[in-house]
């Protein structure tokens, strides 16, 4: 097949990857919910033909691409689930499913993979090894489905995996390179404060659990801003405080949940116990006590330095050097993590914003959406990295 006929799949295929992504848009599902999209994509691909299907899990799917001959395999990975978000947009394919949207660009991500399979499905005497198309469920919830999707089996071979984000902080036409730590751990905490509750105008009569709270949220910003080497990335945010439900009463207890980022796997194990150290000292102060749940979430995202060297080089090569852009690492969490455990791997940024088209409202929106001449880039992408490194 040759470099002309590959251009002629990739217009054909242009439009359709914009077709199936507006009707993933309308029928959104939550994770481990997916069940109507992973019938979709499964049917989808079933028509390319050339393809060995499976469904490791009920709501994932895996399609794989065997060479002819002997070569390297290479994974390449979409999540498919959507938010429990009301979409607040008004273009004719906003979601069906009243509260549920694609407000991460999952849609996106499973059109631009179903289009790169369409592609090389077309294309299987140039593979030399293997393409495994992995689609994967529940990527926004913890323990993800990339974990389940590892201990199924289907890394088992792989040499190299790839995935992407669309990303509607990045312009479009640009492609966001990380070489090493990428993306954080998010993990959660919930910390229970027990006191003494009683009438607010007696408060010597208790222990208050909300000074003693609010002393357990103000210490806590001292782990990163006093416990932590000022060069290592860490974030601890408070998001939640909770207790009491009236004007003079002082609680018996409230609770404070949030979450910790750290792109080291280091700095990650210690922050656990020095989140104890610091509730226990002020609860023990305050004659109140305690109850703590820390809840490890995905590992960091740490792309390897030389698959990471041949996206660039892809990238450089099919739309020139302008197109590469080297970002710093962003504290977000992706289960991606789970495959870079049994395979090197990269994960690469697509730029999806543009003003013009209102596609530069935040991941995790109501009103998200992307420039659809994104998706292009991807399938082009994923097409080139995988004639690459498998034939």
């Amino acid at each position: 097949m040759t470099v002309g006929s590959t251009e002629q799949l990739m217009e054909k295929v242009k439009s359709q990857v914009i077709q199936w992504r507006r009707y993933l848009h309308q029928y959104p599902e939550l994770s481990y919910q997916e069940e109507q999209t992973a019938q979709f994509v499964y049917e989808t691909l079933r028509s390319f033909g050339n393809l060995e299907l499976s469904r490791p899990t009920p709501t994932s799917v895996v399609a794989r691409l065997v060479g002819g001959k002997f070569g390297k395999v290479l994974a390449i990975r979409a999540d498919m689930d959507a938010l429990p978000i009301r979409e607040e947009n008004s273009f004719d394919f906003v979601s069906k499913n009243p509260g549920v949207m694609h407000a991460c660009g999952h849609d996106g991500h499973t059109s631009m993979l179903l289009g790169a399979a369409r592609v090389l499905s077309q294309m299987k005497e140039k593979i030399g090894g293997e393409v495994r198309f992995i689609f994967q469920h529940a990527e926004e919830l913890p323990p993800g489905g990339g974990e389940e999707l590892v201990r199924a089996g289907v890394m088992e071979g792989v040499d190299a995996v790839i995935g992407a984000h669309l990303w509607s902080p990045l312009a479009i036409g640009k492609v966001g390179i990380v070489y090493g730590p990428m993306m954080a751990s998010p993990d959660i905490f919930k910390i229970i404060i027990h006191g003494k509750g009683g009438h607010a105008a007696l408060p010597h009569q208790t222990v208050d659990s909300i000074a003693v709270g609010a002393q357990v949220v103000t210490n806590l910003q001292h782990i990163a801003s006093r416990c932590t080497d000022p060069l290592e990335p860490l974030v601890l945010s408070v998001t939640r405080f909770v207790g009491g439900n009236s004007h003079n009463v002082l609680p018996g207890s409230v609770e404070i949940e949030g979450t910790v980022r750290t792109l080291d796997t280091g700095l990650r194990e210690r922050v656990p116990g020095q989140i104890e150290r610091v509730v226990k000292g002020i609860t023990e102060a305050h004659g109140a006590s305690y109850e703590l749940e820390y809840k490890y979430g995905y590992r960091p995202v740490i792309n390897d330095r030389e698959i990471t060297r041949l996206m660039e080089k892809s990238v450089q090569e099919l739309f020139g050097e302008e197109a590469v852009a080297h970002l710093k690492p962003t504290m977000g969490g992706e289960d991606f993590s789970a495959y870079q455990q049994k395979a090197p791997g990269n994960f690469f940024f697509i730029g999806a914003g543009n003003p013009e088209k209102n596609s530069t409202y935040p991941h995790h929106h109501p009103r998200f959406t992307i420039d659809e001449d994104a998706l292009e880039i991807g399938v082009r992408l994923f097409v080139h990295s995988a004639l690459k490194m498998c034939s």
